[in-house]
């Protein structure tokens, strides 16, 4: 088998208009916008990477801001929640905040014995804090974990498992599975809905694991298909590589390597302070600055 995947690497989801998105996960979260590219399948709009300093993977939320996109609403064979870990003593203080900011969010709850607070982006996912143990700090950097909503959690458990995944708790109907060796973002949680979703603004468009390198990848993908699943060639994302493939319960999946990082192509220091575009769209880049919003960084 290949090496166990290590835990997330990303998230990707659509969001509404790109400054409010901007506004919302540097200026009320806190976070840094580490990356302005655009969609490569879709180079008029933007793609959006909101992570830690250092934009490690396990910390990366990844946005499609679409500014006429349509409201969408999770259900069946989508990601109902993205959590970030934080101080367990943080929480009151992100209530505050996100009061003051006029934010819906709802009474904290405990969940596997660690208090979570539900709240969401005015334009995109729903999201969560986790009071955790594991997260010394009173900001969000990594996640703490993804809950998947299923008409049938078992053949996701399986492929979970195939991934190296191990069951270790349930709880009100909800499984939640670790990624080998722990720590951050490992967690992947399993719900039972019958509640039909709508993919739109809002929404979560896929989830990736992460791997070391390239031939952890290669590894994955022949694995994956000797399981009888159907990934994707690799594909170059510029930062990282990547395989997609539907898992049973509708759920699209990503595998992406570690490297070669978002400093490839600038320096950490400046991340996220300009356009970058792949080798093969720079011939287009002055029609993509035309038609591409400008954006401004707030303060946290």
């Amino acid at each position: 088998m290949p090496p166990p995947i290590s835990g997330l690497h990303h998230v990707s989801a659509i969001a509404g208009p790109p400054q409010r998105a901007v506004d919302f996960y540097v200026g009320t979260l806190g976070l840094r916008l580490v990356k302005r590219t655009v969609n490569f399948d879709d180079p008029g709009t933007y793609h959006l990477y909101f992570g830690d300093d250092a934009a490690r993977p396990g910390t990366l939320m990844t946005l499609f801001p679409m500014p006429n996109a349509v409201a969408g609403r999770s259900g069946v064979g989508m990601t109902s929640a993205t959590a970030y870990a934080v101080a367990p003593d943080a929480l009151d203080e992100w209530m505050g905040r996100f009061a003051d900011r006029g934010l819906d969010f709802d009474a904290p709850a405990e969940r596997f014995g660690e208090p979570v607070l539900a709240f969401r982006d005015p334009d995109g996912p729903p999201l969560e804090l986790v009071g955790s143990g594991d997260a010394a700090d009173e900001t969000p950097a990594y996640f703490h974990g993804t809950t998947l909503a299923l008409a049938d959690p078992e053949p996701t458990a399986r492929v979970l498992g195939l991934l190296g995944y191990e069951e270790v708790g349930e709880e009100d109907g909800r499984r939640r599975f670790r990624a080998a060796g722990g720590g951050p973002a490992s967690l992947v949680d399993l719900v039972r809905t019958d509640e039909r979703g709508r993919p739109g603004a809002g929404t979560v468009h896929h989830i990736a694991f992460r791997v070391a390198d390239d031939e952890a990848e290669r590894a994955w993908a022949d694995a994956l298909r000797s399981a009888g699943l159907v990934p994707t060639e690799i594909r170059d994302r510029q930062y990282f590589r990547s395989i997609y493939f539907r898992e049973p319960g509708g759920v699209l999946f990503e595998i992406a390597t570690d490297g070669p990082g978002f400093a490839v192509d600038e320096p950490p220091d400046a991340l996220g302070s300009a356009l970058k575009l792949p080798p093969w769209l720079e011939d287009r880049r002055a029609a993509l600055e035309r038609r591409l919003p400008g954006l401004t960084l707030p303060t946290a």
